[in-house]
C-alpha cells in the first residue's frame, strides 16, 4: 500500500546506515571513492556525478512529488537552467506573464541570447495559450501560484492541451507537494527551489527536479553531470532534515496566512488581498480544487510605493527580505527587490505591491505586528 506523503517525506530515499545503524542520512562529504580496479566500483565515483547523501534526497522528492526519478541542484535556478538545456537554438518556450524575476533575468537577458525564444502569456487564459503554440514550441513554462502576483494555473487544463512535442514544466515553489502534485496532474517536469518550503529554515540554497519519463530523466541526468551545477552534501543533508516536517509546517504556513489575509482584507489601510484562501481571489474555485492548502504566501495592494515602503520598513517580526517558505515570517517589496530585473518590462510588478511569507510563529503575534506597521 502506497504510504502518504508525510511518511515519504521521512523515510523515502533513507535507510539506516549500514555500518552504525545511525537513522540520519550521514553527511558523505567526500569528493571521490575508492575503485577496487578501474571501472570497479560501488556505484560512486566522483562526487560531481553522484554522492550518497544527494542519491537519498533525489529518491525522497520524487517519492513526494508522484514521480520516478528526482535531481537535485545548486539553486532553483540552476535546476531551471538546466531543464533549458534540453532545448536547442530556435527553439520556442511559452511562459506566464507573472514569473520569478530570475526566472524572467534567466529566460530573457541570458537564453533568449543563445537563440531560444519567448512568448509570454497569460496563462488563466487558455485561448491565449492555444494561440501561442507553433510549430517551434517544446516547452510550456508555469508557475502556480504565481510570483508575486499569485495567479494560478490549471495544470491539468493546460497539460491536456499541450501538443504531444510540448513538455509541461512546473515551478512548484510555492505550494510544495504537501499543497499540490504537478506530475499527477499531467505535467511532464515539476521544480523547486528548495530553499523555500522544502529546506523550510532558511539555511540551504538549492533546487531539485522530480519526473517520470525515463528518456528525459537521462538527458537530464546528463547534463546535470555535464554542467556539475550540483549541491554539495551538507546542502543535501539540510534540505533531507526541512523535507521530514513538510506537512506539519505547510499546515501551519496555510493556517496563519488564511488568519492574516482576513485580517488585511477588513484592514483600512490595504486596497487589495491576493490570497488563494479567500473567496474574493478570482480562481478560488481552481484553488479549491487543484490545492490541498491555500499555502503560506500573499500580496497585499497598498494605495501608493510610499505606502508600501512604509510598511516593509515598519514590521519588527516580518524580517524585510528576499526568499520565501522558511519558519520566520519575511515580508519584502518586489518592485525594488526580488523583481527588480522585470523593471520597464510587461511584467514589471507594481511599485504599490507588497509580498508577505508567512511563517509559523503564533498568529496573534503576526497579526499584531502588521497591525502596528500599518498604524498611522
Amino acid at each position: 500500500m502506497p504510504h502518504h506523503l508525510d511518511t515519504l517525506a521521512i523515510h523515502a530515499g533513507q535507510e539506516p546506515d549500514p555500518t552504525t545503524g545511525a537513522i540520519m542520512t550521514p553527511i558523505y562529504q567526500t569528493s571521490t571513492y575508492v575503485q577496487a580496479a578501474p571501472a570497479e566500483h560501488k556505484g560512486y565515483e566522483y562526487s560531481r556525478t553522484d554522492n550518497p547523501t544527494r542519491t537519498a534526497l533525489q529518491e525522497c522528492v520524487a517519492a513526494i512529488e508522484g514521480g520516478k526519478f528526482g535531481l537535485a541542484f545548486a539553486s532553483g535556478l540552476a535546476a531551471i537552467d538546466t531543464i533549458m538545456r534540453l532545448f536547442s537554438p530556435g527553439d520556442h518556450i511559452i511562459v506566464g506573464d507573472d514569473v520569478y524575476g530570475g526566472t524572467f533575468r534567466l529566460f530573457e537577458k541570458v537564453l533568449a541570447r543563445y537563440g531560444l525564444t519567448f512568448s509570454w502569456v497569460d496563462l488563466t487564459d487558455l485561448d491565449a495559450v492555444k494561440a501561442a503554440f507553433t510549430p517551434a514550441t517544446r516547452l510550456l513554462w508555469l508557475e502556480t501560484p504565481t510570483n508575486p502576483m499569485l495567479r494560478l494555473a490549471d495544470i491539468a487544463a493546460l497539460a491536456a492541451l499541450a501538443p504531444e512535442r510540448v513538455l509541461v514544466a512546473v515551478d512548484n515553489t510555492f505550494c510544495s507537494p504537501a499543497i499540490q502534485q504537478p506530475l499527477l496532474l499531467g505535467a511532464d517536469i515539476v521544480m523547486h527551489s528548495s530553499t523555500k518550503y522544502l529546506g523550510g529554515h532558511s539555511d540551504v540554497v538549492g533546487g531539485v527536479v522530480a519526473l517520470n519519463d525515463p528518456d528525459i530523466y537521462a538527458r537530464l541526468k546528463f547534463l546535470q553531470n555535464a554542467i556539475g551545477a550540483v549541491p554539495g552534501p551538507m546542502d543535501c543533508f539540510l534540505t533531507l532534515r526541512g523535507i521530514k516536517t513538510l506537512g506539519v509546517r505547510i499546515e501551519r504556513h496555510s493556517s496563519n496566512a488564511t488568519a492574516v489575509a482576513r485580517m488585511l482584507e477588513d484592514h483600512p489601510a490595504v486596497r487589495q488581498v491576493i490570497y488563494p484562501g479567500l473567496d474574493s481571489h478570482p480562481q478560488y474555485a481552481l484553488a479549491q480544487r487543484q490545492m490541498r492548502l491555500p499555502g503560506g504566501m500573499l500580496s497585499v495592494i497598498l494605495d501608493t510605493a510610499e505606502q508600501a515602503h512604509r510598511l516593509v520598513t515598519r514590521t519588527k517580526l516580518f524580517a524585510l527580505a528576499e526568499s520565501l517558505g522558511g519558519v520566520e515570517s519575511l515580508i519584502e517589496h518586489p518592485y525594488s527587490m526580488t523583481h527588480a530585473s522585470t523593471a520597464d518590462s510587461d511584467i514589471a510588478v507594481p511599485p504599490q505591491l507588497v509580498r508577505l511569507s508567512v511563517g509559523i510563529e503564533h498568529v496573534d503575534d503576526l497579526i499584531d505586528d502588521l497591525r502596528t506597521a500599518l498604524a498611522d
